[in-house]
């Protein structure tokens, strides 16, 4: 049998020995353990778990000394079995918590351990404090207590059951009202029903006078339609025969706009003709000039044949043909690049160290070239750059289209170099010289070229 279970009274007290020095109590001769009510069992584990840690340590048996250790609300929850096994088992802790109790409770305990019972006082209170004291008559006041809580339960069931059916009535009376509300619903809508009954009929009849009216128009209708078809019949047979008379004379029109078009083909084949062997007789005369001159296709330009010559031959070329004089307006400058077939030729170093010497050389030939290949893709000119030899550099990125890169051979320089493009070019195409240096500019002034500065250009390249 469990400890719960001698709790509750079914299991024989046992002496507690080491304590002859206890004064025995009074029940120590009962041989059975009365069985409890659950909600005085509650209270007598509730009122231990209370006191027990107002005990001094040495008259708290072990197995409860941990549970002394818990918290308040956690003591009577966790420590109720530990607490009725040994309440059950130990009349001498029994004795010594009661004893505690009993003097808290203050008048009632004194009463209680007295064998009296309060008639105001709690049944469930007196019987815990009877049980944990044992006066005189302790068994009949749990007794009265059981009885007292059985009818208090009584009761209560009793007052759930007259509730439970006072509820049941209510809701009965709920669902009688909630019935005659619905049958006076339907009722209504019966009524509703009838009346819409009523109004469709009345417009049945409506609509049925409406479509003998409808049949009726739409007979005169049919009538009607049948009149307007024989009038748009001889109207259609009139527009028919109008038709055929416009179609008459438009194939005449036509006649005679075909008869227009011949005379005007034959006028402009006779014109094309008379143009044709104009141009045909111009063209055999330009060929024949072309055979009494033995001239070729040219595949390359005059500057072309400088840049590819291995030395220079002076004199070859030279002619005297009379410029203007040198100046440093990029307005001036423009007026020449608009020539026909102009020719610019600019001296490289000679521009650059003049105008972002700041710069590596490599920088300097790029930042001219790029500017060099806006100028030749506004105007459509040829272009020309000459570098000093000494200077030049393998893998040059490639120049611009309409930009020519040359650079002068080991031993010459590009001043040499840029007379030589002048001497190459026939005489009466203009040339335009960049550069600052006064011998090249007196040079090519003397083979008839235009010398501009190296500012004309750098002007005209920050304008764009």
């Amino acid at each position: 049998m469990s400890a719960i279970e001698e709790f509750s009274g079914g299991a024989a007290q046992e002496a507690v020995p080491g304590n002859a020095d206890v004064a025995p109590l009074s029940d120590m001769s009962d041989s059975v353990e009365p069985v409890l009510p659950e909600p005085v069992r509650q209270r007598i584990t509730a009122l231990s778990a209370a006191a027990l840690p107002g005990m001094p340590a040495e008259e708290i048996p072990f197995p409860l000394r941990k549970v002394a250790r818990f918290a308040p609300n956690r003591r009577a929850r966790l420590g109720a079995q530990a607490l009725a096994a040994q309440l059950a088992a130990d009349p001498l802790f029994r004795q010594r918590i009661g004893t505690r109790i009993v003097a808290e409770a203050g008048d009632l305990g004194s009463a209680v351990a007295g064998g009296m019972a309060p008639a105001a006082a709690d049944p469930v209170e007196v019987a815990a404090l009877a049980y944990l004291a044992r006066p005189d008559g302790w068994r009949e006041l749990i007794t009265a207590a059981g009885e007292t809580v059985r009818a208090e339960a009584d009761s209560a069931a009793v007052a759930n059951l007259v509730h439970e059916a006072e509820q049941r009535a209510a809701r009965a009376e709920h669902d009688r009202a909630v019935a005659r509300v619905e049958a006076d619903k339907l009722r209504d809508e019966l009524a509703r029903v009838r009346e819409e009954l009523g109004q469709l009929r009345e417009e049945a009849r409506t609509s049925a006078r409406a479509l003998r009216e409808t049949q009726a128009s739409l007979k005169r209708a049919t009538d009607l339609v049948a009149t307007e078809k024989g009038r748009a019949s001889k109207a259609a047979a009139e527009h028919d025969a109008e038709v055929r008379r416009m179609r008459t004379r438009l194939a005449e029109a036509e006649a005679l706009a075909a008869s227009g078009k011949q005379s005007a083909k034959d006028a402009r084949a006779a014109d094309d003709a008379r143009v044709w062997l104009l141009l045909e007789t111009l063209g055999q005369a330009a060929a024949g000039l072309r055979r009494e001159l033995a001239i070729g296709p040219v595949d390359k330009l005059p500057a072309d044949f400088v840049a590819d010559s291995a030395a220079d031959r002076p004199g070859a070329l030279e002619r005297s043909r009379p410029r203007a004089q040198d100046t440093d307006d990029p307005g001036r400058l423009d007026q020449l690049l608009a020539l026909p077939r102009a020719h610019l030729i600019v001296d490289g170093y000679n521009v650059t160290k003049r105008g972002f010497a700041e710069m590596s050389l490599e920088q300097q030939r790029k930042r001219l070239i790029t500017g060099l290949g806006g100028i030749a893709a506004q105007t459509g000119d040829e272009v020309t750059v000459v570098f000093d030899g000494a200077e030049r550099v393998h893998g040059l990125p490639p120049a611009p289209r309409g930009v020519r890169v040359l650079f002068s051979h080991k031993g010459d320089t590009a001043d040499e170099l840029i007379r030589q493009l002048v001497r190459a070019e026939p005489a009466g195409r203009p040339l335009v010289v960049i550069s600052s240096d006064r011998e090249v500019a007196d040079g090519v002034r003397r083979h008839g070229a235009y010398p501009m500065g190296a500012d004309s250009l750098l002007r005209r390249l920050s304008r764009g």
